[in-house]
């Protein structure tokens, strides 16, 4: 009951942000690509399965099982739109499904490892098998949300890290919002501690007393009002 209760939260608060137009349900005579207009992807990492949802009607339509990101490759968590399609084989599998993530390349695909199915096995990709990536494929067009949820923390799924310059994620992502929010960056959200995301630090680390590094630790993510509650 827990889980289908968090999943229509899920579905409704997907449904408020990109705020979608209500339209009356396609006959059979509309196109494919008509219908598939009210079509959403939800990737839940927790239960490492891949929903494809109605938005207008918060029901599920297909439902899959899928491998995951390693704990050192971890799959991007956030919202994100398909970019790039294609038929493929080989490694990937049979399909790929594309998404615009601005930290580096990602998507849904096939796999030769069918006994990875249901771990977190992949390089960040959200991998099927292939009869589902096959299946799937065919309710997916360009411009389509997919949303990665990995738990209630979000993008700091694997609590607050000490970050460096040169990590990336969803975390970066998330802290360079933060920071946006508060007046400390106006560079690229791009969810990359690169060089250009130094400056802002050493700045914001001044102006509130904090150690004077490059490192981004918990007392940095307090003064920017980043807690986790358990």
């Amino acid at each position: 009951m827990k889980r289908k209760n968090l999943l229509r939260s899920i579905f409704f608060i997907i449904t408020i942000i990109f705020i979608f137009n209500i339209c009356e349900c396609p006959t059979k005579a509309e196109s494919k690509v008509e219908s598939n207009k009210n079509l959403a992807i939800l990737v839940d990492l927790t239960e490492e399965r891949l929903y494809l949802i109605n938005k207008e009607k918060n029901i599920i339509v297909k439902k899959y099982s899928i491998a995951s990101g390693k704990i050192e490759t971890p799959s991007p968590i956030g919202t994100w739109k398909v970019i790039g399609m294609s038929k493929w084989s080989g490694g990937f599998g049979t399909r790929w499904i594309g998404l615009k993530v601005p930290w580096g390349t990602f998507g849904i695909h096939g796999t030769n490892k069918p006994g990875s199915i249901g771990s977190e096995a992949s390089h960040g990709c959200i991998r099927m098998l292939n009869k589902d990536v096959e299946d799937l494929y065919e309710y997916v067009e360009n411009g389509m949300i997919v949303a990665i949820y990995a738990g209630p923390y979000g993008p700091f799924e694997k609590g607050l890290v000490t970050l460096k310059p040169g990590d990336r994620g969803a975390d970066v992502l998330e802290l360079q919002r933060k920071m946006k929010e508060k007046g400390y960056y106006s560079g690229k959200l791009d969810g990359i501690y690169g060089e250009g995301m130094k400056q802002y630090v050493m700045k914001f680390k001044k102006d509130n007393d904090l150690i004077i590094n490059h490192n981004i630790d918990y007392e940095f993510y307090e003064k920017l009002g980043i807690v986790i509650v358990d």
